[in-house]
């Protein structure tokens, strides 16, 4: 589940959905103006298509968001979602196009989940990030300064990331 403009070729997403390991990209209509009911609507379609106990999410950025929106309003019980570099939505900085993402869910998510986090992301600053992990119930990880975990900030090939994700599946 990429975030706000989709995940481009040399993003680790992409570098995860060409392992060729049974990742599959939830396409969005709209990835630069997204309205959340479209979003999570799209996620709910894509998952129905598994068996949900097999199920695991991978968000980043936005996609974090529409994640626990869809947790929120579907709540299917999947195997786990990994949640990295989540943006807040609610930050002044963030003055991007996206309609119905705030206020961002503080709910539980009751599916086992993982937060990756970096301490000098712009998106989302290192408190905020714990605090979603904490409403959530995700576990905690910060990488450390690793900007918005992207490909500006280094992360293409993103082996470490893989190896999280196992912790889940």
């Amino acid at each position: 589940m990429p975030g706000l403009g989709n995940s481009g070729p040399d993003h680790w997403q992409s570098y995860f959905q060409d392992s060729g390991d049974n990742f599959h990209r939830i396409e969005q209509l709209e990835w630069n103006k997204p309205i959340c009911e479209e979003w999570i609507a799209a996620i709910d379609k894509k998952v129905l298509e598994f068996d949900l106990s097999t199920v695991v999410l991978i968000g980043h950025s936005l996609g974090c968001t529409a994640i626990a929106h869809w947790a929120s309003k579907y709540k299917r019980q999947i195997k786990g979602a990994l949640l990295v570099a989540p943006s807040d939505l609610e930050a002044p900085q963030y003055t991007f196009p996206a309609a119905g993402f705030s206020p961002i869910p503080l709910d539980t998510i009751t599916f086992r989940t993982i937060m990756i986090a970096s301490s000098d992301d712009i998106w989302v600053s290192l408190d905020r990030a714990r605090f979603f992990a904490q409403k959530w119930g995700s576990e905690f990880i910060n990488i450390g300064k690793a900007g918005h975990i992207n490909v500006q900030s280094g992360y293409t090939n993103w082996n470490e990331g893989l190896e999280i994700l196992k912790k889940i599946v």
